[in-house]
């Protein structure tokens, strides 16, 4: 989410008690408001619309794979070709409690520092999910893997503009045995010109939020939902700053894969903007997965300086593995900005501001305060389960080992503050 200074935080409604960030169980609010169900009307109004995606969309990516300028390559191949080097073990100050257990890895220097706000621009980390969502057991074939969202955004430009989110990509993780490695996948549309000619262009997205269920990746972008299939990773043939294929050659803007979107949902009936809290428009800003009963997907709005974003759950086809077009329950959260929720079918994990007198310092060259990570069951007021590192976004949840997964988004470019981290749920 946009990176902005924060001048309020807290619960809707009052503020809860004051907790170090050591704190060693959650803490109850003060007569703050419950994490409230939304009417069954509403949630009804609510749909995501594919229009014709998924049929045009398959007929280009036939066109690009037959022409012979990428090369298909699967997960599990793109998992096992190694990449770039990350860091096991929370290397920054994040302000998780000691006594959930915190541990998680960190990007390269390169991905840790890189700052959107430069003349160059530079990449930002958004959604997690990981091998917990996509298979019930909670590996990708024996591993341990993950899968994060990044926008692109060029920095402030002659005369004060920013070009925001121009590219979006995944890391596709292997964390076996303890190390770190990982591959960037950009994200791409598949297009097909007049003659049959297949190509791509690069996908515009600010990639709130995303999940891996199976072999189908959901990247929250608004009032988008988009599909990709981690069965069509594309291995191009040139390390070219360009996007897109020609002939027998192919690029994808430096990284050595590209994943082309499937298809694309829509949650308003006329292709138009979303509306966080209200009516019948839900911003999808974060995601999750939710296996309790049939699996469904999670959503949630992200509100600045403000509470009330919905969080949604939407239905997933058994058959399919992808969504049924419709909600079936949404509650509208009390925690002010909310960044990202995730449940483990019976209590709620929200990311956002810490309520007053909660955060404080944060080990952040800035000084800027920690995030909070809220629980709350339904129609109860949340508590705080621990400070997080500063601007946690989306947040996940891994039934096999009971535990909350999430990253922070947070730009320093000398240092670097940003990890992945997962904690106990209680």
């Amino acid at each position: 989410m946009p990176q902005k200074p924060r001048t309020r935080f807290g619960v809707l409604g009052a503020a809860l008690l004051a907790l170090a960030s050591s704190l060693v169980a959650a803490a109850p609010a003060q007569a703050a408001m419950p994490f409230a169900a939304v009417d069954a009307a509403t949630v009804g109004s609510f749909g995501l619309r594919p229009g014709t995606t998924f049929t045009d969309n398959a007929a280009a990516i036939e066109a690009v794979e037959a022409q012979g300028a990428v090369a298909v390559r699967t997960a599990t191949q793109v998992l096992a070709s190694g990449g770039r080097t990350g860091r096991a073990g929370l290397c920054h100050t994040t302000g998780l409690a000691a006594s959930l257990s915190p541990s998680g890895f960190c990007w390269d220097k390169a991905d840790d520092t890189s700052n959107s706000y430069t003349d160059a621009g530079g990449w930002t980390p958004q959604g997690l999910t990981g091998s917990y969502d996509a298979q019930p057991g909670g590996l990708w074939e024996g591993r341990p893997a993950f899968l994060a969202s990044w926008h692109f955004s060029r920095g402030l430009q002659t005369g004060g503009a920013k070009v925001a989110n121009e590219f979006s990509r995944l890391s596709l993780v292997n964390a076996e045995g303890g190390q770190i490695r990982y591959n960037h996948l950009l994200l791409v549309r598949p297009t097909l010109d007049a003659e049959g000619k297949g190509s791509f262009t690069g996908v515009s997205s600010h990639s709130d939020g995303v999940v891996w269920y199976g072999d189908k990746v959901f990247v929250a972008n608004g009032r988008w939902l988009q599909v990709y299939d981690l069965r069509h990773i594309w291995k191009v043939n040139s390390s070219a700053e360009a996007v897109g294929g020609s002939g027998t050659t192919s690029s994808a803007r430096w990284s050595s894969y590209a994943l082309p979107m499937i298809g694309q949902y829509v949650t308003t009936a006329d292709g138009g903007a979303c509306s966080a809290a209200t009516g019948d428009r839900p911003c999808l800003n974060s995601l999750s997965l939710d296996r309790t009963g049939e699996p469904g997907l999670v959503s949630a709005e992200y509100k600045p300086g403000a509470a009330g974003g919905r969080v949604v759950r939407w239905a997933l086809d058994p058959a399919t593995g992808i969504p049924a077009g419709h909600a079936t329950a949404a509650y509208a959260s009390p925690v002010w900005a909310m960044q990202g929720a995730a449940t483990d079918g019976t209590d709620w994990y929200l990311a956002g501001d810490c309520p007053s007198g909660v955060g404080g310092g944060s080990g952040d060259p800035s000084g800027a305060p920690y995030s909070c990570v809220h629980k709350a069951a339904p129609d109860t007021a949340p508590r705080v389960l621990t400070t997080a590192p500063v601007y946690t976004q989306n947040l996940g949840y891994d039934p096999a080992q009971g535990r909350i997964w999430g990253l922070n988004e947070r730009i320093n470019s000398t240092v670097g503050v940003r990890v992945v981290f997962s904690v106990n749920r209680a």
